[in-house]
């Protein structure tokens, strides 16, 4: 069953497609507002961060990444030169999103900072996106497959949550005193939205995960959270091990794992093969040889 808001969403949306929709002038100057701030955030000193903190944002993250974030912080890798463009596209498609909402008849409460504490020493904090009929929900824009497969249900974003999501949803819930909602999210290469409720989400054992990752930032003692998986090719196995995808964004792999070689993935027929963060390699894959000529 479709979330309300939705509903009433894809009305208004259908309206404006036809030409009976108008979006009112309050609206139109919340939303230029909403993206000026973006764009100071962006531009103008304010998205950067004095040291290392535990932030909803991180929360959720595996400790091992929020090691190498505190201790090393300048092993990682450069971010991509598309990183703030996606950034901007995501405050964005946040704004824009709740002006929509708004025109489409949907009452709710806009993003407010708040605090979990963890114990009387350890506290997170964080700014949530939305409420609505009391539950918070995150917005977020999300590339075509990751629309498609990953925020195809909450069991699926859960299974492949390397961003910690979940967790950051529930300590929003926990900190403001409110139901965890879920995740609107908008697909960045044709403009679909849908709404992914948190169907089955345990807050407290989510706060539970985010108590355990500040006792191990405390503690500060590194530890590698995931082992290296066995690469497959039609089923069979390669003989390689490789990184899984939980590392694959990870900017501190190279240091996390010292020796790991990224080339094309060693089976594939494709002109244009995967890249593969190999571990190790089967003696008949060291040949340097091997990979002349195949696109990385």
């Amino acid at each position: 069953m479709k979330h309300p808001a939705e509903l009433a969403l894809h009305q208004y949306m259908e309206n404006a497609a036809n030409g009976k929709s108008t979006m009112s002038e309050d609206t139109v100057k919340q939303v230029g507002q909403d993206v000026m701030n973006a764009l100071e955030r962006q531009f103008g000193g304010g998205n950067k961060r004095d040291g290392f903190g535990l932030r909803m944002s991180n929360v959720g993250r595996p400790t091992c990444q929020l090691w190498f974030e505190k201790n090393k912080p300048e092993e990682a890798l450069p971010l991509p030169t598309t990183f703030v463009m996606n950034m901007m596209l995501g405050d964005i498609v946040e704004a824009v999103f709740k002006g929509l909402l708004k025109e489409a008849g949907v009452q709710y409460e806009d993003d407010a900072k708040v605090t979990l504490d963890l114990d009387d020493d350890t506290s997170v904090t964080g700014t949530y996106d939305i409420v609505i009929d009391g539950a918070v929900d995150d917005i977020k824009s999300a590339s075509n497959w990751s629309y498609t497969n990953k925020f195809e249900s909450f069991d699926t974003l859960k299974k492949g949550d390397a961003f910690g999501y979940v967790s950051q949803l529930a300590g929003y819930a926990k900190a403001a005193n409110k139901r965890a909602g879920g995740w609107w999210v908008v697909n960045k290469a044709n403009g679909q939205f849908k709404y992914v409720p948190a169907t089955g989400i345990d807050v407290e054992e989510e706060v539970g995960k985010i108590k355990d990752t500040a006792d191990a930032v405390e503690s500060n003692k590194f530890e590698r959270c995931f082992d290296a998986v066995p690469e497959t090719f039609r089923g069979k196995p390669t003989g390689n091990t490789m990184l899984g995808t939980e590392c694959g964004f990870c900017r501190y792999r190279f240091s996390c794992w010292p020796g790991i070689q990224e080339r094309p993935a060693v089976m594939s027929q494709a002109k244009q093969p995967k890249t593969v963060s190999y571990v190790t390699l089967a003696d008949e894959y060291k040949n340097t040889d091997f990979f002349k000529g195949r696109a990385m």
